[in-house]
């Protein structure tokens, strides 16, 4: 993985349990909000899961697509590419039909400047999005900020445990919930819901986030002591094996690995990796954002990439000086302020 071109490819190879589940849905396909972090190459799995399942569905890629360069690559791999912004209700009502929806938009970063907008990306898209694809399988991405801190000595909350989101993004996040699921039971709409966190590619997440730290000799706060993560082509897979799951009334998941890590740990063998000793402060608290993802293995088995794996892949990345995304994830922040 010397170039993001061979990264991306990297994230998008498909396993036989994909490719199988693929060969088995029925219909077309539409991501939307196909350029953010993930949508990409959750795109490119798609294509190349349905290449070697021999079903050649369209595949529709969605999204306002700011950088021009992702809309090209993904229609040269063979998505149709359409440049829509969802907030505007006739240009969701343009959109084609699609028998499965894979949701990834939404908005976090920036909250705090604009909470208006990203009130209005988190509940009224969904609305428009939930009616124009009521007889359509959704699998809606979520986030583990809809569940309060939860103690370090547990597996985290559960899907059937309370909620209790922190600040205008996390509360947003859980009424996208809250909305998809109302218009789901009135049309009777086959639901998922996937609460993510925290995705893992070289270019972002958790440990990039350490590995710069760590370079650049800056201190790691170890207030909030372990997180659960996923590698990124994990976490796509299992979105798109989701979309056999929807049912009425919908399924919710944690969608992430298992147990939680400690973020010196993580720090530590990064470190090693990279040549370099970490430098931490503070203590680790008794809680952290969790999420028990027992679920999601009983239901579609364990991510296979290992942490290990991971943390090879970052640091070898970051050796190499590959670029970063430059959108730190703030995952030990625990006041909601994004």
């Amino acid at each position: 993985m010397d170039s993001d071109e061979a990264l991306d490819a990297a994230l998008a190879v498909p396993t036989e349990t994909l490719t199988d589940a693929v060969r088995q849905l029925t219909g077309d396909v539409a991501v939307l909000g196909a350029s953010g972090k993930m949508g990409p190459t959750l795109v490119r799995l798609l294509l190349a899961a349905d290449r070697m399942a021999g079903t050649h569905r369209a595949v529709y890629a969605v999204a306002r697509f700011g950088n021009a360069a992702v809309a090209a690559s993904l229609e040269r791999l063979g998505a149709t590419v359409i440049q829509a912004d969802l907030v505007d209700p006739d240009q969701v009502t343009g959109l084609p039909a699609a028998a499965n929806i894979i949701y990834m938009v939404g908005q976090k970063f920036g909250t705090t400047g604009d909470p208006p907008r990203t009130w209005a990306l988190n509940t009224a898209v969904p609305a428009l999005v939930a009616h124009r694809y009521r007889t359509s399988r959704i699998v809606v991405f979520s986030t583990g900020n809809v569940y309060p801190l939860w103690s370090v000595t547990s597996a985290g909350p559960a899907e059937t445990d309370p909620t209790d989101p922190i600040g205008d993004y996390a509360q947003s996040a859980l009424a996208r919930e809250m909305v998809f699921r109302h218009y789901a039971a009135r049309s009777a709409t086959r639901l998922a819901i996937l609460r993510l966190n925290y995705a893992i590619e070289p270019r972002y997440g958790v440990l990039r986030d350490l590995a710069d730290k760590i370079v650049a000799d800056i201190p790691i706060d170890l207030t909030t002591g372990f997180v659960n993560v996923i590698w990124q082509a994990d976490a796509n897979a299992i979105a798109i094996q989701a979309l056999a799951q929807c049912g009425v009334p919908p399924l919710v998941l944690n969608l992430t690995g298992r147990p939680a890590v400690s973020v010196r740990d993580l720090a530590t063998r990064l470190g090693r990796r990279l040549g370099k000793t970490p430098v931490f402060e503070g203590a680790e608290a008794a809680t952290a954002l969790l999420s028990d993802a027992k679920a999601v293995e009983r239901l579609l088995g364990a991510p296979p990439t290992s942490v290990e794996m991971m943390i090879d892949a970052v640091a070898g990345w970051v050796l190499k000086g590959g670029r970063s995304l430059g959108k730190p994830t703030h995952f030990d922040e625990r006041s909601g302020t994004f």
